[in-house]
Order: structure tokens, then sequence, then C-alpha cells
């Protein structure tokens, strides 16, 4: 019998699928797993739904051993066989590149992501999958949110669905709708054996715990700012951001500014330099 949790987080995952089109007839998607929560859940609820929508969906479960001194690989390998997933370990050892090449105390999160991703694009390629499944979730969504807006000047965050430059891979995100408290409770029912990731897990100065430490204080005086956050995402009106190329694609025509001895003149936005 499903859980309320179990059934809550399948819903949220099908509304995804239906709002942005992430499942197709005979896809076959590689479910890249870390051993963590989010992708233990991914997983879990993919199966659920491959066995109930009316058309052939096939899924490969994939993990990267990076190479990370003690990582329990074996854990993850015998829970995957004893649940019955098809399932893929790929040895790389990007650990050491990583550590080669990031000084002493920095954040590692970004050299060992654009690792990671292109390794795992090349397996997807090489297992014929047609889609990449990732592990993040609503609260990923509204921290890349936050960091790209505030540490990169970006308006932008984590899209439920993206097509890499080359063509060759799409990356799906069906988690984007399930907020990460649920994911926990839920790994937690299940008693998932979740493994630590030792190549970053004790760097406490991460930009992410940061936004994390900053919404929860913000979340304290109003419980709403995080779901006002996720939502604006979906509510963007262009004609009042500053984004020229924006305006060119949805018809606003910018005007020219004039020379400032004429004297001042109201026009439909700020001139960006």
């Amino acid at each position: 019998m499903s859980s309320r949790l179990e059934k809550k987080l399948a819903r949220d995952v099908a509304r995804a699928s239906k709002d942005f089109g992430l499942f197709e007839p005979d896809d076959r998607v590689m479910v890249a797993i870390s051993g963590g929560k989010d992708s233990y859940t991914m997983l879990h609820i993919l199966r659920h739904i491959a066995r109930r929508v009316p058309f052939g969906l096939e899924i490969i479960a994939v993990n990267l051993d990076q190479g990370q001194p003690g990582f329990p690989v074996e854990i993850l390998r015998s829970w995957l066989q004893d649940q019955g997933y098809e399932h893929r370990i790929i040895y790389r050892d990007t650990y050491s590149i990583v550590k080669e090449k990031v000084p002493e105390g920095k954040t590692t999160c970004s050299l060992c992501s654009r690792l990671r991703r292109g390794i795992l694009y090349n397996v997807a390629e090489e297992l014929g999958c047609t889609k990449i499944a990732l592990g993040h979730h609503r609260d990923d969504v509204i921290e890349t949110l936050l960091l790209n807006l505030l540490y990169s000047g970006q308006l932008k965050a984590m899209p439920p669905l993206l097509r890499s430059d080359d063509g060759r891979n799409t990356v799906i995100r069906p988690l984007v709708y399930c907020r990460e408290d649920e994911i926990a409770a839920f790994a937690e029912e299940m008693a998932f054996p979740i493994l630590p990731c030792d190549l970053c897990g004790s760097q406490e100065n991460l930009q992410r715990k940061k936004i994390k430490r900053l919404l929860s204080a913000l979340e304290a005086d109003n419980p709403k700012i995080k779901g006002n956050l996720f939502a604006a995402l979906g509510n963007v009106r262009p004609s009042h951001l500053l984004d020229r190329k924006m305006w060119e694609l949805i018809g606003i025509e910018a005007p020219q500014g004039e020379d400032p001895s004429l004297g001042p003149r109201e026009t439909l936005a700020p001139q960006v330099p």
C-alpha cells in the first residue's frame, strides 16, 4: 500500500511531466543516482510511474563512482540488485582531478559537477538513453535562483527540461515540484541506504548553505517565502525587466536615447549601457 508521502510525491512528478513533457512514449531514462535522499526517491517514484503509464517507459539507474576514498559503492550496488533495478556503476577518478585543481578550502562543487555532467552525458549516449533524470527538487530550484541573482547577476534557475547545446542529450528534473522536507521524510520512511559525499561534505562555507540559512531566516517571518519565489519563476513579466533581447522576442521596441542637452524624455525603460 502506497504511503501518503509516496502518493504526494508521485502526483508532483506526474504534474511536472504533464506541464513540461518530461516523459514520452518509448523513452529510456537514465536516472543519475548518487546515493543521496533525492536520487533514491526519484528512482523509486519513476519506477512507480513507469509501471502505470500507458506507454513504454524504461528506466536505468546509473551511479558515477568518482574515486572518493572510502566511498561505499558496494552498498549501493547491493541495494540496486536487491531492488531489481537495471543499473550500471561507472568508475571515473574525478576526485583526484578536483583535489589537484581546486585550492584547499575553495568550493569544489562547480568543477566536480562539470566533470560529472560530461561523463554522464557520454554514458547516456552509450546506453541508448533518450533522457537523463537528475534529482534536483523545488528547494534546489529556489536556491539556484537566489544564487544566480546574488552571486552571478543572472535571472535564471534550473529548468525542468533542458536540451544540451550539441543536441545529444535531454536533461529532465522530475522532482521539480517536490519539496525537500517531504523527500527527506520519505527517504527516512523507506530507510534508503544514504551514502555520504566526502568530496564536499565538509565544506561549511558553501554559498548554497548560506542561501539555505537566508531562506530559513526569511521563512521564520513569512512561511510563504519559498512558495512565492517558486511561483515567480512561472509568473514572469518580461516587459518589466531590462533584458533587451527578451523585449525583442515579445515585440517591444525600446526607444533610443536622446542628447541629454535637449532635456529629459520619458521612455518605456531605462537605457542599459
